[in-house]
């Protein structure tokens, strides 16, 4: 882990539109191979449009938090309540090519789960596609053990095939 890297909230349009950015970036450099170009589109339009964000961001139950190295972001996550009593959700993690394997994430998770124990969560839950070899790799180097399978459909006809993944606190 750098010294430079910090972890910052976001908290106003400006820091929405650089994840949306980051966020377009990495799945079109990440995504292909796991799951097809179209629904890779289908889940940018739905998850990482402006309107979406700022939604995340004004209801309160989301929080962004962004990782940065000398003022530029490198990385994001999103996490809040999951319908679990007890857990809090990580929702998004993503941390740009180049700088993955430095620590960026282990700090994201980290960051999540500070809040977890300041607001009386006792584990983190995560849903990681099953084809994502590369990021439940990271996932377990952390600490998470999979829970199970989880498939949903998500509309346009598309559907995730996950795993649960869980962080005890």
């Amino acid at each position: 882990m750098r010294a430079d890297l910090t972890i910052l909230p976001a908290t106003e349009d400006g820091q929405l539109a650089e994840i949306q950015e980051l966020a377009h970036a990495i799945w079109r450099e990440h995504y292909p191979g796991i799951i097809s170009p179209e629904q890779i589109e289908y889940m940018l339009q739905a998850g990482y449009n402006l309107d979406a964000l700022r939604r995340d961001l004004t209801q309160g139950q989301i929080r962004y938090d962004r990782a940065l190295i000398d003022g530029t972001l490198v990385g994001f996550s999103a996490y809040g309540p999951h319908s679990d009593a007890g857990a809090l959700m990580l929702h998004k993690l993503y941390v740009d090519a180049a700088r993955r394997g430095r620590g960026c994430a282990r700090k994201l998770v980290a960051a999540a789960c500070d809040y977890a124990r300041a607001n009386a969560f006792d584990r983190v839950v995560l849903r990681v596609n099953k084809g994502n070899h590369i990021a439940i790799a990271a996932y377990e180097r952390i600490g998470f053990t999979k829970r199970g399978p989880i498939v949903s459909d998500i509309g346009g006809g598309f559907c995730m095939d996950d795993y649960l993944m869980q962080l005890d606190l």
